[in-house]
């Protein structure tokens, strides 16, 4: 098993990660129809809430002792499968 500050930094790794995608997702929302854009822009709102989300929760894992990080670890890998298929569904979606 990872270390809590393993655990942290690959968890920052894929925040900066999920961040870019959607700075390139908001990008493409210009080449599309107004109708288009405002399906993207919500979807996109959607997801920084998401993103937001699972920040909040690597700041509570960082802030956590040794065990309580492993208590918290599972429901939190949840979280980050979920926005993790949140943004690859966007993905397919924006191309």
């Amino acid at each position: 098993m990872a270390t809590k500050e393993e655990y942290v930094r690959k968890m920052q790794a894929k925040l900066e990660e999920w961040s870019a995608d959607i700075d390139t997702l908001t990008a493409k929302t210009s080449e599309v129809s107004a109708d288009v854009r405002n399906e993207y822009n919500e979807q996109l709102a959607s997801l920084k809430v998401k993103l937001a989300t699972a920040s909040q929760k690597m700041s509570e894992i960082q802030k956590s002792g040794e065990s309580a990080w492993k208590d918290m670890k599972a429901g939190i890998d949840l979280a980050w499968t979920a926005i993790g298929e949140a943004i690859d569904s966007a993905k397919t979606r924006f191309k």
